[in-house]
This record gives C-alpha cells, sequence and structure tokens, in this order.
C-alpha cells in the first residue's frame, strides 16, 4: 500500500488581484501550503483561504518567501540567517494565528521559492529556517525538496519532515530542479508526468535531464491549480493513483 500527500500552493492573490483557481484546486488535494504575505497574499487572502480549506477538510500549511512582491519571491536574496529565521518566524506565526482564530492547527512549513531553492543547497539557511519552525511549534512538519539540506536541517533538529517531488519539473543529477530558465526544466506531456510521479512514489526513483536514474523520496507531491488545464491534469494524476492503488492523504502519517 502506497500513500501520499498532494500539495498546491494557495492564497497568492492580494487586494484587487485574483492569483490562481484555489477553488478549483482545494477539492483536490490533501495539503495547502498558503502565502504568508511577503512573496504574495494579504491578510483577508490568508483568512479567506484558511476558511475554504477547513470547509474542504484539508491540512493547512504556512508558505514564507522573501519580502519580495514585485518578483513573486522568485528572486534570489541576499539576507543574514538572523534575518531569514525572523522572516520564516513572523510569517508562520501570522498564518498560525489566523489558523488558530479558525480553530485549525498548522500542519507544515514550506519555504517559496527562490527561498525553498536557496535553502535546498544551503544547510546553514536550512537550519535558520528549521530554528524559526522549531521555536514556534516543535510538531510542525518541515517540507522541502527530497534529500535536500533543508530535509537534512530539520532531521537534525529533531523535526519531522515531508520530502516533496514535483510531478511537472525535471531533475538534475544531483536531485535539485532544473533552473526554469534551461531546457528540460518543465515536462510537458502529461502522461510522461505521470508515469514519472508514479515511479517515484512506487520506485523512489525519477530519471534525471542527463538520463540518469536518481533516488527520490516522495512523501508529498506538489501540483499546481493556476489554469483549467492544471485542474485537468490534477484529475488525471488522482485518477492514476486510484489505479495504481496510490491513496492520497496529507503529510502526517
Amino acid at each position: 500500500m502506497f500513500r501520499v500527500d498532494l500539495n498546491s500552493d494557495l492564497g497568492e492573490g492580494f487586494g484587487r488581484y485574483t492569483i490562481g483557481m484555489d477553488d478549483g484546486i482545494i477539492p483536490l488535494i490533501s495539503s495547502a501550503n498558503i502565502a504568508c504575505g511577503f512573496h504574495a497574499s494579504d491578510p483577508v487572502v490568508m483568512v479567506e483561504t484558511v476558511k475554504k480549506a477547513k470547509e474542504a477538510g484539508i491540512q493547512v500549511g504556512a508558505h514564507p518567501g522573501f519580502p519580495d512582491l514585485m518578483g513573486f519571491g522568485r528572486r534570489n536574496m541576499n539576507i543574514s540567517l538572523e534575518e531569514a529565521k525572523a522572516y520564516t518566524l513572523y510569517q508562520i506565526s501570522a498564518l498560525g494565528g489566523i489558523c488558530k482564530a479558525q480553530g485549525m492547527k498548522l500542519q507544515h512549513v514550506k519555504p517559496h521559492g527562490a527561498m525553498y531553492n536557496m535553502a535546498a543547497k544551503d544547510y546553514e539557511l536550512s537550519k535558520a529556517i528549521c530554528e524559526a519552525v522549531k521555536e514556534y511549534d516543535p510538531q510542525l512538519v518541515v517540507m522541502g525538496l527530497s534529500g535536500s539540506e533543508t530535509i537534512r536541517a530539520a532531521k537534525d533538529l529533531g523535526l519531522r519532515t515531508a520530502e516533496e517531488v514535483f510531478a511537472d519539473r525535471g531533475y538534475e543529477e544531483d536531485g535539485s530542479l532544473v533552473n526554469r530558465k534551461k531546457a528540460g526544466a518543465f515536462i510537458h506531456d502529461e502522461n510522461e508526468a505521470i508515469t514519472r510521479v508514479i515511479r517515484m512514489v512506487k520506485e523512489g526513483k525519477v530519471t534525471a535531464v542527463t538520463g540518469k536514474d536518481i533516488e527520490i523520496q516522495a512523501d508529498s507531491i506538489c501540483v499546481h491549480g493556476d489554469g483549467e488545464k492544471a485542474l485537468l491534469f490534477v484529475e488525471k494524476i488522482r485518477n492514476a493513483f486510484e489505479a495504481e492503488g496510490i491513496i492520497v492523504g496529507d503529510v502526517v502519517k
């Protein structure tokens, strides 16, 4: 029996701007990563998204990022470890407070964008992020790229972890994601993506852009919900999982 979490990044609109199709994706996933106001979202959107997650019976995680609204948190920033820790603590505290007010409990923390990718290769940055998580609530799960420094730092601090994989992204031999600007960064064929992700779950392997098979741990799969085609893709993933005997459930085993 195989069991895996399906997560998606939600609550990314702010003010008069609507981003993504949260209403469509929420019924298809088991965990939501909600933006906390730095790279996207605002307090009203955060409250609304937590309410929707509660109504759907799915789990909620904080999705902290760099303070880079214009760049959607995808631009690398040169910040100190103290800043990284404080930024993380500030954001998870905000979402955690909203969850508490709505009668929900925060399940996990997953860094966003550039913070996620930088931390995946930087142990000290990951440690600073994980220290903030532990000081806020040592029962929280840290979600990070499979085999990354984020996962290593979280385990070193005694935190629970969920190793994440991506259905539609290409991998380098070291397990990192192929840069979005490079060829092979995205898997455009839906059937290929589904076949790859089933293999990740069942065999713990994925083929890198070089053609070499690498080991990977799939506790949670990130799927995207920005666009009707993306929603149909997630539905196909769920149907394929059912056929393969893979159960979708939240990251807490």
